[in-house]
């Protein structure tokens, strides 16, 4: 029973949209650049949301979790960049209440009320340039890696009814990702990208705009070049978690459309106003 959440939290006439963000490196967390820049602009130009949900490619679990802890600490899950990207701390609250809500709408499986996480990279860095006052609950829903790409888009189907009660979902991760193949030497060269990865990254574009959800939760039989692209799914998933939230009325935008070092692919996408 949770009767002073319900209360708060009453559907509007109006819902939130949901966000696929390509995250990409950790250091967009406190550069100014096109990307973090647009994620700003997000921030200020959607809603205000009451409560932002992120399913980040970071958070990968055996079974399903949400962090429900008061405050969430932030996590510094990389090694070998500049000493400012550690000190960074983005102090938003968590929502207790709303993670067992999320635990009870969740019916596929037993979801874990998690305490020990936090906001971790793929998470703060992009939530950090939306809402830099930090005054909106952020939590996490991780990704229960040993399961297949059709039960990440069924589970995500359940969120649905928090987009009507103001919660922002946004899954975190990159459509293109593959960091073995990576052109180091041609980071700072925006039009380079190896020919797969425009080739995936024009296919996904075509799939999602045409709605074709079900080839890219069978991503494996697309192409070749699909494997390339997604050589693992950890930071793939994510954008399931957002096309299965889509519904008929939702309109679909692409931003940070860019290709980085190659095999990398920032393209994110809109869905809903």
């Amino acid at each position: 029973m949770l009767p002073n959440w319900i209360n708060e939290l009453k559907e509007e006439d109006t819902k939130q949209p949901v966000l696929f963000i390509g995250h990409g490196s950790p250091m967009n967390g406190i550069e100014d650049n096109m990307y973090s820049r647009n994620w700003a602009t997000l921030g200020a130009t959607l809603v205000k949301p009451k409560a932002v949900i992120v399913i980040s490619a970071h958070w990968l679990t055996r079974g399903t979790y949400v962090t429900a802890m008061e405050q969430p600490k932030t996590i510094h899950d990389f090694g070998g960049f500049p000493k400012a990207l550690y000190e960074v701390e983005y102090p938003a609250k968590g929502d207790p209440e709303l993670a067992k809500e999320v635990s009870t709408l969740i019916t596929s499986t037993s979801v874990g009320l998690d305490h020990d996480w936090g906001l971790d990279h793929g998470t703060w860095t992009v939530v950090r340039h939306m809402y830099p006052n930090a005054d909106i609950p952020v939590l996490q829903l991780s990704i229960d890696y040993n399961k297949p790409a059709q039960y990440h888009f069924d589970l995500a189907k359940q969120l649905a009814s928090l987009r009507k009660k103001g919660v922002l979902i946004i899954g975190s991760g990159n459509m293109v990702h593959n960091l073995g193949m990576i052109a180091w030497d041609k980071l700072q060269e925006p039009e380079y990208a190896y020919d797969w990865a425009s080739e995936m990254n024009t296919i996904f574009k075509e799939k999602i705009s045409d709605g074709d959800f079900q080839s890219l939760i069978n991503y494996n039989g697309l192409n070749k070049a699909a494997q390339l692209a997604i050589p693992t799914p950890d930071h793939y998933f994510p954008l399931l978690y957002n096309l299965a939230l889509k519904d008929n009325t939702d309109t679909i935008e692409f931003f940070n459309d860019t290709i980085v070092g190659g095999s990398l692919t920032m393209t994110s996408v809109k869905i809903g106003f």
